[in-house]
């Protein structure tokens, strides 16, 4: 008898799931974090200055990163079709994991070795290509094999791992990158990528290794052809409740990313601070521990009351840290601010994943889920766009463009959190 992907769902998830399954479907995304955080908080920011002027430093950094996440937006819901359809023995999933971060470990290098702008561009769009042909299939794995009534922990559990892999390397991977750009040698540079390489290594071994999927017996292929027309068809009436969940997502995202990817430059600019590297480690560091304080129990809670009033009240706390960075004159202002941006992305994160969860469509999981993450990847790289803004009124006036920045922020919160309301599909 033929079967298809909707088949072999293991009746909506695995009779028998423990502790320790929610780790190993989500152990890959603790890799995924500490590759991007590194990245785009601390390494990229860096290594333009040596290619960039000081007054394009911010534009330089958002166009880069804008177009490589132009990328995550097209291929991760396209590798998600394609495993939505895919008949491999070991799985629909595993094997984009394996491959896609295979891949990604040739082109990591490229970060290192780029002589100019051009290099560093081409490198890094090529890793968020196969990284993201990774990501889009192994997102399914929550709905694929964890239990209804369970998966809103699962979400907490994907967004504690992804929190702890966005700090578990960023503070020792500054201080090695402010020596690197203070001079001190490429040395501490190539062990922040080989430290990423090992780390991304490692978590998709664990992956491959302990996930069990179930193997479907038989399923129809797609082309590459019919997965890009099909990829982004969406019927907007029947799935009105999905289309105010992707703006949403997108634009509280637009406003998480635009403060994490320019807090280098606005610490160093607006505060002064001697280590900027350093400094925005600890930003970064205050706002994961606000994330893991509420993570879980967001998720947890939104089995039980909801995932609608966490995600909007997460949102307009978002907005009140936004406030407080608008206000402050002080470091230690601000650091107190990150906190309570933290709180707000991790309350947000966990019960919104858990929303997207709910609203996918039987047998196109990870479609749909990929398009759930073409809202987080837009919304970063339309932060992006912001960069050219803020250069722009720094230029008229001393830090005004930070300031325009912080208001923005502030709107994506607000605007963000009101759209959820119109959903109104009951779990």
């Amino acid at each position: 008898m033929k079967t298809t992907p909707d088949d072999n769902r293991a009746g909506g998830g695995m009779k028998h799931f423990h502790g320790a399954d929610y780790v190993k479907i989500t152990v890959f995304g603790f890799a995924l974090s500490a590759l991007w955080q590194s990245l785009h908080i601390i390494i990229l920011p860096l290594r333009l200055l040596g290619f960039s002027g000081e007054a394009q430093k911010n534009t330089y950094l958002g166009l880069l990163t804008f177009a490589g996440l132009l990328l995550a937006m097209v291929i991760q819901p396209i590798a998600g079709v394609i495993s939505d359809r895919s008949g491999f023995s070991w799985g629909r999933r595993r094997p984009y994991v394996f491959f896609g971060t295979a891949v990604a470990l040739l082109f990591l290098p490229g970060i290192g070795l780029a002589w100019g702008f051009t290099g560093l561009f081409i490198s890094y769009c090529l890793l968020q290509i196969s990284t993201n042909t990774a990501q889009g299939p192994y997102q399914a794995f929550i709905p694929d094999l964890v239990p209804e009534g369970k998966k809103g922990v699962a979400s907490g559990v994907k967004g504690l791992l992804e929190i702890l892999g966005g700090i578990a390397l960023i503070y020792p991977l500054a201080i090695f990158m402010d020596r690197y750009f203070l001079g001190e040698g490429s040395q501490w540079l190539w062990l922040v990528i080989g430290a990423l390489a090992v780390v991304l290594l490692a978590a998709m071994l664990a992956t491959v290794i302990s996930v069990k999927e179930p193997a479907p017996v038989r399923v129809s292929g797609i082309s590459i052809r019919a997965a890009l027309r099909q990829t982004f068809k969406i019927d907007i009436r029947e799935n009105r409740d999905f289309i105010w969940f992707l703006v949403s997502r997108l634009l509280v995202f637009m406003a998480f990313t635009t403060i994490q990817q320019f807090a280098l430059n606005f610490l160093r600019d607006v505060t002064g601070v001697n280590n900027p590297a350093e400094a925005t480690a600890r930003f970064s560091i205050l706002a994961v521990i606000g994330m893991l304080a509420i993570v879980y129990p967001a998720g947890f809670l939104s089995d039980r009351i909801g995932r609608k009033p966490i995600a909007v009240g997460a949102g307009l706390l978002g907005a009140a840290g936004i406030a407080i960075i608008f206000f402050a004159h002080d470091y230690g202002t601000i650091l107190v601010a990150a906190g309570v941006i933290g709180v707000s992305i991790g309350a947000f994160n966990s019960a919104n994943w858990a929303l997207a969860t709910d609203l996918v469509k039987k047998g196109e999981e990870a479609r749909y889920l990929g398009l759930a993450n073409v809202a987080t990847a837009g919304g970063a790289a339309l932060a992006r766009l912001i960069g050219p803004v803020i250069d722009f009124f720094n230029a008229y006036t001393v830090n005004l463009g930070y300031q325009v920045m912080l208001g923005a922020c502030f709107a994506y919160f607000l605007v963000g959190s009101a759209l959820l309301t119109r959903i109104k599909r009951r779990r």
